[in-house]
């Protein structure tokens, strides 16, 4: 299992800071401001390559790399990335937030989990396998930092569910996520069924309403059309009678 330790340099140079004039202009000098932080020493405001931050965060390990800092190419201290802005339009880095890391001290991270094998369930039943938890929160020493943590899947069957609890376990990581927090589990699939139009006149009755109001409307109006025929056929009695 690979872990989040790598023998990356990012390289950091001191920076002025305090108002957004200063951030644009690094930024229209091509670099990213960035804060580093830890360690019991004070914060240092820097500013750093966006290409190298974007080849950590695309890494393997992402976020949890540890990477060595180099500041102004002197001060050399192991650091991780703990937080990043992007700009939400055209997504480019803002700010990058970098810690120090002392790689005797535990540190609580969140690790991908990586679901591995064809559920039973799957291939067999015929269902989705739904994966509801994608991380889990563990504490570990900085070298211990795994890359993933993978869940075998294959016995996965309906009415089974994988939990943290049933995630691989190991004496230098101390997972703190629910162990009864589900992970994955295989769901049926429902199929949706479309109503015919002889399905619906089947429900709806076999004469259709529409030609029954027809119908007595047709009635209606015949019986209204004879009462002036009669009428007129009695005036002309009346004449004769005159």
């Amino acid at each position: 299992m690979a872990t989040a330790t790598e023998n990356t340099l990012l390289e950091a140079q001191p920076r002025t800071a305090g108002t957004k004039n200063d951030a644009r202009r690094v930024r229209r000098e091509g670099k990213v401001p960035a804060v580093l932080y830890g360690a019991g020493k004070d914060s240092v405001p820097v500013s750093v390559d966006p290409r190298q931050v974007s080849r950590i965060l695309h890494s393997q390990t992402g976020y949890n790399t540890i990477f060595d800092l180099a500041l102004d190419g002197a001060e050399r201290t192991k650091a991780m990335i703990v937080d990043w802005q992007y700009e939400p339009i055209k997504g480019a880095l803002l700010h990058i937030d970098l810690k120090r890391i002392a790689m005797d001290k535990t540190l609580t991270v969140n690790v991908p989990i990586v679901l591995k094998g064809e559920a039973a369930g799957v291939k067999q039943q015929g269902g989705i396998l739904e994966q509801i938890l994608r991380e889990v929160e563990i504490e570990c020493l900085p070298s211990d930092i795994p890359a993933s943590i993978e869940a075998d899947v294959s016995e996965l069957v309906f009415g089974k569910v994988l939990r943290v609890s049933d995630l691989p376990h190991s004496d230098k990581l101390k997972c703190l996520s629910d162990p009864n927090q589900p992970v994955a589990t295989v769901i049926s699939v429902k199929e949706e069924v479309v109503a015919t139009p002889e399905a619906v006149a089947a429900e709806a009755g076999a004469t259709p309403a529409e030609p029954e109001v027809i119908k007595k409307g047709k009635q209606e109006v015949g019986e209204e059309g004879a009462e002036p025929a009669a009428e007129k056929a009695e005036k002309p009695e009346k004449k004769e009678k005159k």
